[in-house]
């Protein structure tokens, strides 16, 4: 698809509190219209050959049209890869992810079936997910694998979560929400579906942001227009954030993040297929298998409640954030900075540490780049996406940047 031309222009966003989400809880909220007011100009994109023909729309307008979409209803079939270009260790990153979201069980038994845990697998590598909705109290997400399934369902008061391979089944009840106190049916930060992916994307469209119409798309069998983020900032790893827009309803059907870097995408999220007609009831029916183990979430909570006790006094008594308690944010819009100190200060083991095996040593060397400059010394540690430096005497700075980005933040630290 060739580009078009397209509206561009600098400006700084209206930024509006978004409270909790409207019924439509899996539409882009209408607050984000106000990023389109504020930035983005009123010359619209026509479409290339061999897309769909349809009328022209600016990028003010297109944004107007996500926010709008009052779209509660649709079911269908969703493709996510996700590429930071780490490693996979045999799944050793995937389980490492899943405790650290999970916040630890302290040696207790929790379910496998916890979506908390569970759904931080989205993170890594290429997912099929099955998806449907009705309305804000009726959702279900299903991650299909090669040999067994894991479903999560939010029916009214009730989430249920069952996990094929382990056999395994998660219950919440009473609360009338999702999981976790989130109006969504993943944990807050996985993804299950690419207007999640859009919502966040579009809250970073300020005055830091490029924002165009490129030209149509067919998703899913559906007409689509395509709308273009692109930071304006030198020194981001992101290089842009495309959003197919569903011409008919404003839906986003799929969402691509490019790094800078070039070559294969970061995320690349988008339906293969969905219908926008009423799921049949039996989609948000659930009935535990026989012979399943039913973990409780008052039980699984309890759990995780004293994990979360357990860090906060740790992080209390040795100091691990500067400040009240919190990283410094340094910059802002997409080459944001997170800068805080390791828990009593520790760095990494250095050369001359006589503690360390050459072996060890020569291990860790290889994991980052080292780096010097008015800040002293350290490593930079990268992913496609997601940088951090660790300096010798303790501090570490990560953002969605590059090495050089990281470098001056630590030298203006």
């Amino acid at each position: 698809m060739a580009p078009n031309d397209s509206a561009e222009t600098n400006g700084t966003a209206v930024r509006r509190p978004v409270g909790r989400r409207k019924a439509a809880r899996y539409i882009v909220p209408v607050a984000v219209a106000g990023v389109a007011a504020a930035t983005i100009g009123l010359v619209p994109a026509l479409a290339s050959s061999g897309d769909p023909d349809l009328p022209k729309i600016t990028a003010q307008e297109l944004i107007e049209k996500i926010a709008a979409s009052d779209t509660e209803q649709f079911s269908g079939t969703v493709k996510i890869s996700t590429d930071l270009g780490i490693p996979s260790m045999g799944g050793l990153a995937g389980s490492f992810l899943s405790g650290a979201a999970g916040g630890g069980d302290g040696g207790k038994d929790t379910s496998s079936a916890d979506p908390q845990t569970k759904l931080t697998e989205l993170a890594s590598g290429t997912h099929t997910l099955r998806v449907a909705a009705d309305g804000p109290d009726k959702q279900r997400l299903s991650v299909l694998d090669k040999a067994s399934e894991y479903s999560l369902i939010h029916n009214g008061d009730e989430v249920w979560a069952y996990d094929s391979g382990s056999h395994a089944v998660y219950h919440a009840e009473g609360r009338g929400e999702a999981p976790h106190g989130k109006d969504r049916a993943a944990p807050e930060g996985v993804p299950s579906t690419p207007k999640e992916l859009a919502e966040e994307a579009l809250k970073a469209a300020d005055g830091t942001t490029s924002v165009t119409v490129d030209g149509t798309a067919r998703i899913a069998g559906r007409d689509a227009y395509r709308l273009v983020l692109k930071p304006e900032q030198k020194g981001s790893t992101i290089g842009s954030v495309t959003v197919a827009v569903d011409a008919e309803n404003g839906v986003p059907l799929k969402f691509t993040l490019q790094p800078s870097s070039g070559g294969k995408a970061v995320v690349d999220a988008g339906f293969t297929s969905v219908d926008f007609g009423k799921p049949a009831a039996s989609s948000f029916a659930f009935t535990p298998p026989k012979g399943a183990k039913v973990t409780e979430a008052d039980d699984a909570d309890g759990h995780e409640k004293e994990a979360r006790e357990a860090a906060e006094k740790a992080r209390d008594d040795l100091g691990t954030f500067e400040g009240e308690g919190a990283p410094k944010i340094i910059g802002k819009g997409w080459n944001s900075i997170a800068e805080f100190r390791t828990p009593g200060g520790a760095a990494l083991p250095s050369e001359a540490s006589k503690d360390v095996p050459a072996e060890a040593q020569q291990f860790l060397d290889a994991l980052g780049d080292k780096v010097s400059g008015k800040f002293g010394s350290g490593t930079v540690f990268k992913t496609r996406l997601i940088n951090a430096l660790m300096t010798d005497d303790g501090r570490v700075y990560v953002g969605a940047v590059t090495k050089d980005a990281l470098v001056a933040a630590a030298n203006a630290g």
